[in-house]
């Protein structure tokens, strides 16, 4: 017999399902850039925004950005603005673009403010597949440096290392370190890999948390090597972003907060939500960010002041995120050359500790033969 309490109980599921399904999943970045691309070609040329938005969900690829569009198109023609409709899915295109294309629907310049926008997101996917391709050397030799090391441990050191032991004679520091490593690995090693589990899941709920969040971001930007990286690419990101948001004729205070919401490192997000307060009592943005010279370099801050002097602060930002973007780009091209060296060094000590270890009883039998 089906009682109301499970009833409703399989009503919640049925709609949290239904929910799940409902929800926008996310679009891949190449995607929206084509769609921007062509949308914005499309209504250079004449073409209505309707039939434009109709056209490219019949290219797309994607069912669930075919359906997006689709969307985006029905709201048009009940004579709704895009960014009204865009609203709708800002967890897919982000406040920067929404903002972007009502201030073009304002200004009548849409197909102008769709091609700012393809550089933006061009350039950001630019960066993102730079930073990736770089780590993907390292990612694979730390991951085989660890499984091999692992394997020695389990399989390989038990067997050479069981023949000292049962000689029964004392044994080198540095052979009884590994033994012991080794033994400690097999008898632990299921208690070891649920620690380093439970490691993990924690390190990501302390991370997810604001100030846990903030150390971690502290600790990058004063990382070697790391911290420069992401300087440089949050220093990019906050010129290109600011740079198309003000060609778009968007408030300085709210072109800042937008700003903030975008850029990746919250260091970054707070040092431009505190200029902003600043911007608002009036305080130009030279003056407004020279409190963060460890975050914005003074030739930064010197070219935003020319910027402010001559009324050209769109271009000047845009000048500095195309000379960023290219550091950016040059140090990811340079990176697996400067990691190798120290990979190779980390390898060498690790195998070179072994093979000290195993063979320094060895020698020691021998010269007692």
């Amino acid at each position: 017999m089906t009682t109301p309490a499970s009833n409703a109980t399989t009503g919640h599921k049925t709609n949290f399902i239904a929910n799940w399904r409902a929800r926008p999943k996310k679009i891949k970045l190449a995607q929206k850039i084509f769609f921007v691309q062509q949308l914005s070609v499309m209504l250079k040329a004449g073409i209505s925004l309707s039939v434009g938005l109709k056209t490219l969900s019949e290219q797309s690829s994607s069912k669930n950005f075919k359906r997006i569009l689709l969307d985006l198109q029905q709201s048009v023609e009940k004579g709704n603005l895009l960014s009204k409709g865009l609203e709708k899915y800002q967890r897919i295109f982000g406040e920067l673009f929404i903002s972007m294309v009502r201030a073009g629907e304002m200004s009548g310049k849409l197909e102008d403010v769709l091609k700012q926008l393809f550089v933006q997101m061009k350039k950001d996917n630019d960066i993102i597949s730079k930073v990736k391709g770089a780590m993907i050397y390292p990612l694979v030799v730390v991951t085989m440096m660890v499984a091999i090391g692992i394997l020695m441990m389990v399989y390989v050191i038990p067997t050479i290392t069981g023949v000292f032991t049962e000689l029964n004679v004392q044994l080198p520091l540095p052979t009884r370190i590994l033994i012991f490593l080794s033994n400690f690995s097999v008898k632990y090693g299921v208690f070891l890999a649920i620690g380093a589990v439970i490691g993990v899941i924690g390190l990501q709920r302390l991370l997810s948390t604001t100030s846990g969040k903030k150390v971690f971001h502290i600790i990058l930007l004063k990382t070697p090597v790391v911290g420069t990286i992401i300087k440089k690419i949050n220093i990019a990101r906050f010129c290109r972003s600011l740079s198309s948001l003000l060609k778009t004729d968007i408030p300085i205070v709210q072109s800042f907060e937008i700003t903030s919401r975008i850029l990746g490192n919250v260091i970054y997000r707070q040092a431009l939500l505190e200029a902003k307060e600043k911007i608002k009592k009036g305080i130009n943005i030279e003056q407004s960010l020279n409190p963060f010279k460890s975050l914005f370099p003074p030739v930064v801050l010197q070219m935003i002041a020319v910027g402010e002097e001559t009324g050209a602060l769109d271009n000047i930002l845009e000048e500095s995120a195309i000379f960023y973007e290219e550091e950016v780009s040059q140090t990811m091209t340079n990176l697996p050359s400067i990691i190798e060296p120290i990979l190779v060094v980390i390898l060498g000590i690790g195998v070179g500790s072994m093979a000290v270890a195993v063979i320094m009883p060895m020698y020691s039998l021998s010269q007692s033969i």
